[in-house]
């Protein structure tokens, strides 16, 4: 069972997570601020506790998958990675700069430990539910190599694309419960909110429909997205859907919940008001377990 004190610090490597973010994007000048700031829980908790990997073995066979499927939240991943190790914060502050690793979509062959190059919404479930029943082939044919499990993350937004759903039919009829997805169900996308430009809910009910195990989560607590995932490697003969339910732009009060900031960087002076917000909260986090 998780520590209190292994909560503590995920939620504090949460918070550096979004301030490295807004560092990056301040830096860059542009790129999506909304969306990086609300899943930095869920990645704190992936890169920190959750994913079996090796920051200095990027290409261990044996290592979890992470599909990146909204790759326009690329920030988050990029700065998680960093602070695992992967790369140095500093090399941070050369996104979507000319000749940087670190490009406003993650491309595969520029930077190790990115499994997918992803862009176009709607594609990462396939990708991932290729790897999943590619996994479970080899794993039939004695390969102790396919020993994996294959993470997708997705928005809510990306949910309007077709092809999403070709692959959860797939991957329901399929029976791939070695398949985890995580929607951020944060209810914004870049021209308004997911309900008026096109509604998406019951969601819950529409992945039920094709066979997926669903659980419903606060995407900003530690031990809810653990358990989520735990509960996930029970599931037997299922894919499993984690809906975590986020606030864009998560700890800087003044652009929570607006869309506008979906794909919007900071200027130095809002940065610098968003930065000190930040290590404001990361201070409570610290006297709240003190």
């Amino acid at each position: 069972m998780i520590t209190e004190q292994k909560i503590k610090e995920l939620e504090q490597k949460a918070e550096a997570i979004r301030e490295t973010i807004i560092e990056m994007l301040v830096a860059a000048g542009s790129g999506h601020t909304a969306g990086p700031l609300g899943m930095a829980d869920i990645f704190a908790a992936f890169y920190f506790y959750i994913l079996k990997h090796d920051p200095h073995n990027p290409a261990w066979a044996e290592r979890d998958r992470l599909i990146l499927s909204n790759g326009h939240i690329t920030p988050v991943r990029y700065a998680a990675m960093a602070h695992a190790g992967y790369f140095s914060v500093a090399e941070c502050l050369t996104l979507r700069k000319f000749g940087s690793r670190l490009q406003g979509h993650p491309e595969r062959e520029k930077l190790p430990g990115v499994e997918t190059t992803s862009g176009p919404l709607g594609t990462g479930l396939g990708q991932a539910a290729g790897y999943a029943y590619g996994a479970r082939m080899d794993a039939r044919a004695g390969s102790a190599q396919a020993n994996f499990r294959v993470y997708c993350f997705m928005s809510d937004g990306e949910q309007d694309a077709g092809n999403t759903w070709e692959t959860a039919m797939f991957a329901g009829a399929n029976k791939l419960s070695n398949l985890t997805a995580v929607i951020d169900r944060n209810n914004i996308q870049i021209n308004g909110m997911t309900e008026d430009v096109m509604p998406l809910d019951d969601l819950r009910a529409k992945y039920e429909a094709f066979n997926w195990h669903v659980i419903e989560i606060d995407g900003h607590n530690m031990n809810a997205i653990i358990s989520a995932v735990e509960q996930a490697k029970a599931i037997y003969e299922k894919p499993t859907l984690i809906l975590a339910h986020t606030i864009p732009g998560k700890g800087v009060k003044e652009i929570e919940f607006d869309y506008k900031w979906h794909g919007k960087a900071p200027n130095k002076e809002e940065a610098q008001k968003f930065l000190n917000e930040l290590r404001t909260m990361k201070g409570k986090i610290q006297s709240e377990h003190e």
